[in-house]
């Protein structure tokens, strides 16, 4: 017996596998598609809470860049003491930020959080202390990340703060084909057949496309950050964090 938030999404054989979106149907199960697909998520959620207690400046805004249900937004929510700062959530789909909003609305903090519909790539980033982009950034186009991450890191104050959670590929193909296949084997420790592992891969392929950990940190370098680190690692999902 399944519960209705149970990902099933790719359970069943499709006559043709449609590019991912984050539309209603993967709204509904997201928690646990993620829980039983990205290694490490909860340690790199609590992470940032503990980042944002040791980062966040007063009288200053956090981004969450990609914000999904709010899971970084809530966790940074509950651990910053500042005073005066504003938590501010984008997303690009309707259907996630309807239920964001339900999410951040059922746990009361000090700090206000606003979330918006839009698109992170023209959000203006001022005045921020802290900005996260948990697996969000693979899901830009190659070419615009550079310009993204440039933008960030000049609405960053002195100090600042950037955490980027990325799936990674290995530049050595033995090692990306490791990693991969451990990859594979946690989701299917999880409970995903085959089907579904198949199945969900080529609905990311086309609109997931990884860099390597070289690449990540040449552009940090380049966007302004003057520190840079991997912090976290499983498989081929990582965190780093960057600080202006």
């Amino acid at each position: 017996m399944h519960n209705s938030d149970t990902d099933l999404i790719y359970s069943q054989a499709h006559k043709q596998v449609k590019n991912f979106t984050f539309d209603a149907q993967v709204v509904e199960v997201f928690p646990d598609m993620i829980s039983r697909s990205v290694p490490g998520y909860n340690t790199i959620i609590d992470t940032i809470g503990r980042l944002s207690q040791q980062f966040v400046q007063e009288n200053s805004n956090i981004y969450d860049l990609g914000c999904s249900l709010g899971a970084a937004s809530l966790a940074m929510r509950k651990a910053i003491t500042a005073k005066g700062c504003k938590i501010i959530g984008v997303d690009n789909s309707s259907d996630m930020v309807k239920r964001c909003k339900m999410h951040i609305n059922a746990f009361k903090g000090n700090t206000p959080v606003t979330i918006i519909e839009g698109n992170i790539q023209d959000m203006v980033i001022e005045n921020a202390s802290m900005v996260v982009l948990n697996f969000t950034l693979q899901f830009i186009e190659k070419s615009q990340r550079q310009a993204l991450l440039s933008k960030i890191a000049q609405g960053l104050k002195p100090g600042g703060l950037l955490v980027l959670s990325e799936k990674i590929s290995a530049e050595d193909p033995a090692i990306d084909k490791v990693l991969i296949e451990l990859h594979h084997n946690f989701k299917r420790d999880n409970g995903y057949s085959e089907l579904e592992v198949a199945q969900k891969r080529s609905a990311l392929e086309k609109v997931m496309l990884t860099d390597s950990l070289d690449v990540h940190k040449q552009r940090l370098a380049q966007a302004g950050f003057s520190h840079s680190s991997l912090w976290f690692q499983c498989f081929n999902f990582t965190s780093l964090i960057a600080i202006k």
